[in-house]
């Protein structure tokens, strides 16, 4: 049986979120997304901004590595147009996936340190494909 004590102390007791939500870490990243203080927004539009992000960079993807090199080939309307229109998905790709990152960080997300990581390695190699793609373009 619990008493009124007990069930004060258990709901004064900080989460390991909210410990976590006041790390210099954190705070740093905060600073870094350039997110207002006291703005939070829900679990359910982190997910949906995740979502989105991951949906455009699938359709760089299928894209540039499917219908570029081979169905545009067999119409004949594939010359030339790959890096251009792979800068463009990308860039398209890289603005979503930040603007989930924010998403993630403003909900105070349980998993955005790691959605953080994997973020950061997709917007690495996008941004590393789009400066192949400027250099095929530019030559």
């Amino acid at each position: 049986m619990s008493t009124t004590a007990d069930n004060v102390t258990e709901s004064a007791a900080p989460t390991v979120d909210q410990e976590q939500s006041n790390s210099p870490a954190d705070r740093f990243m905060r600073r870094l997304l350039r997110l207002p203080e006291g703005k939070t927004s829900t679990a359910e539009e982190a997910r949906s901004a995740f979502q989105k992000s991951i949906a455009i960079t699938a359709c760089r993807c299928i894209v540039m590595y499917l219908v570029l090199p081979f169905v545009l080939p067999v119409v004949g309307l594939a010359s030339g147009v790959g890096p251009a229109i792979g800068l463009v998905i990308g860039t398209l790709a890289i603005i979503s996936i930040i603007y989930s990152i924010r998403r993630f960080w403003r909900a105070d997300h349980s998993k955005r340190w790691h959605y953080t990581a994997f973020a950061t390695v997709i917007i690495g190699s996008l941004i590393y494909l789009s400066v192949k793609d400027i250099i095929d373009l530019t030559s």
